[in-house]
């Protein structure tokens, strides 16, 4: 699909026929012929203009790599856009974002938290350029392990909360 625009025996006979037929008038208004290998190569052409495709991988590992080898169109017809560390203004924000449905006595708790988990993403990509000249091999961090970060802070809130409430209750009314 990336390196022809075109996947073939895609459509059948009479859905091709079909599409060659919707295009036809305005193929004649452009002065191509009125035969099946011109009009479908106009509608390639015109698939080919207005077809995009956004496709997203991430560099950890050696998946990207592979497919990479596999399908040589990945690399050839495409335009990568490489994404950079998020600010730290940007982490802050979204784990106050991600940590508002836990409830904290006060609200500067949420924030100092917020603050150290950004500080601690942050310090694995410092961890990573200098893994980068000591070892000469790369280390991806993404956006996604920030979020789990937040996820796994909160499942752990969660089950400590629930032990303590567990012992409270033992506590109170006995074994």
């Amino acid at each position: 699909m990336l390196s022809s625009g075109y996947i073939p025996e895609l459509f059948a006979k009479d859905e091709l026929d079909g599409l060659l037929g919707k295009v036809r008038a305005e193929a004649k208004g452009q002065g191509v012929e009125d035969t099946p290998d011109e009009l479908f190569k106009f509608l390639l052409d015109k698939v080919r203009k207005n077809l995009h495709l956004a496709l997203c991988f991430s560099p950890v590992g050696d998946a990207f790599r592979i497919r990479a080898r596999m399908f040589p169109g990945v690399i050839n017809c495409t335009s990568m856009d490489w994404f950079h560390e998020w600010p730290s203004d940007a982490l802050i924000d979204v784990a106050n974002r991600f940590l508002a449905d836990i409830e904290f006595p006060e609200d500067e708790i949420r924030s100092s938290i917020a603050l150290h988990m950004s500080h601690v993403h942050l310090s694995i990509g410092e961890a990573n350029a200098e893994f980068l000249a000591a070892e000469r091999r790369h280390n991806y961090t993404t956006p996604t392990s920030f979020l789990e970060l937040i996820n796994f802070y909160k499942m752990l809130v969660n089950n400590k909360r629930g032990k303590i409430t567990e012992q409270i209750t033992k506590l109170e009314t006995g074994l």
